[in-house]
């Protein structure tokens, strides 16, 4: 009897490592790589990259939670982020954002983050992407910390972000990141080191910061299953694509929070079908079906006049302390803050004569010219602030600014199995 000592081959795929970085940006949460960390047939748009970053954050998940991978079953926490140093003149770091869907094999990069872009410079900075005599020169000679400014050339949209990075000195004459501060932002528990976050002409001066030409528009929401066939509404394309419409013609009040929304299906299904047909109208999409594949524009928001709520942490929001209460939708659910994209938008149209976000905020005199306005959104409130003007008869957006805050969390390696992708 002859005896084989062949070896079967395995029936497992090994896992691979690759280095990562998980942040905090604003009120999100996203797993930052380094492009040339990633496997050589992930450095490139594809299948490949797609499947290896759905595999790291746990999609597509039937059960909604992302167990096996980084999401946490959320849209503000199921996000990647790609960066690399920048080819662009007069820019540090390049950034490529990817919002990846929970239960469907996904991932939309038509859009930025603007929550995770609080996180990209000081990223960028650790990676080792920025240049080091520019982080050690933004200290000046005697002082102990200063703020590196680190400019952002944002690849999804084709847009310039400016982060004034806090950073400071240790003990050894490194210069360093400064996470930790006494910055509070509504939506995230602990306090962190102010970030301030500059959107530089977010809209094309040849683009239409109005797709529709109008400020207000009669908005057809025939079969969307509201009280009324059409409804005012203000399409704006600054930050992201969005719907703002009224609270009351969308029978809310405009201090809703996520327990009054997100476990209500069929009112859910209402604001689908409300954003897939404002998408149409927006000419985002030729026909309403086409908003199954972009989950992540346009977003549906909501606005009213500034009145008193409680927010979902119990904190109390007066009237007096904000200028309009707005809400918005983010890939099919009530944010449980804001997205800072949307922010942007919302800084945009406030600023804005005769939108219906700068009438809120005016309380109804759609001829007041606003400079910044302060928001109250489900966690709390958000000072924004923003530049407008209207030029040969095209209203443009020139700068947006806000202040956000960002904290490393991890950073080690991402394990994910090899057949994966």
């Amino acid at each position: 009897m002859t005896q084989t000592n062949s070896k079967s081959e395995p029936t497992f795929a090994p896992q691979i490592s690759v280095p990562a970085t998980y942040m905090r940006g604003g009120t999100s949460k996203g797993t930052f790589f380094k492009l040339s960390d990633l496997p050589e047939r992930c450095q490139v748009a594809g299948e490949s990259r797609d499947k290896f970053l759905l595999r790291v954050i746990g999609s597509p998940d039937p059960y909604g939670k992302q167990i096996d991978g980084l999401g946490n079953g959320s849209s503000s926490t199921s996000k990647t982020v790609i960066l690399s140093a920048s080819d662009k003149s007069d820019h540090d770091v390049n950034y490529l954002f990817g919002q990846v869907n929970i239960a469907k094999p996904m991932i939309d990069w038509a859009g930025n983050c603007g929550n995770l872009t609080a996180a990209v410079g000081a990223c960028a900075i650790n990676m080792g992407l920025v240049d080091a005599d520019k982080i050690a020169s933004s200290i000046d000679e005697g002082a102990e910390s200063g703020i590196c400014e680190v400019r952002i050339w944002q690849e999804n949209i084709g847009k310039t972000i400016i982060a004034h990075v806090p950073v400071y000195q240790d003990e050894q004459g490194k210069v360093q990141v400064q996470e930790t501060g006494d910055f509070e932002l509504d939506g995230v528990t602990f306090p962190a080191a102010e970030v301030k976050i500059e959107f530089i002409d977010p809209v094309d001066a040849t683009s239409d910061m109005f797709p529709t030409g109008n400020l207000v528009d009669d908005f057809d929401v025939t079969g969307c299953g509201l009280d009324a066939d059409s409804v005012k509404a203000t399409f704006i394309s600054a930050g992201i694509p969005t719907i703002f419409m009224k609270a009351e013609d969308l029978g809310f009040i405009g201090t809703e929070l996520q327990g009054d929304i997100n476990s209500d299906g069929e009112l859910l299904a209402k604001l689908e079908k409300i954003r897939a047909t404002g998408g149409v109208a927006m000419g985002l999409f030729k026909d309403v079906s086409e908003a199954q594949t972009s989950q992540h524009i346009p977003k549906v928001a909501w606005v009213g006049a500034a009145q008193s709520y409680t927010a979902s942490s119990g904190k109390s929001v007066d009237a007096d302390e904000i200028d309009l209460v707005v809400r918005a939708m983010s890939m099919g659910q009530l944010h449980h803050a804001m997205m800072g994209t949307a922010a942007v938008a919302i800084a945009a149209a406030a600023t804005t004569q005769g939108t219906l976000v700068n009438q809120a905020a005016g309380e109804g005199q759609s001829e007041k010219q606003l400079n910044e306005v302060r928001f109250g959104h489900p966690s709390g409130t958000l000072l924004v602030g923003g530049k407008t003007e209207l030029v040969d008869g095209r209203w443009q957006a020139k700068k947006v600014s806000m202040s956000r805050s960002a904290r490393r969390i991890m950073v080690g390696e991402v394990f994910v199995p090899a057949d994966a992708f």
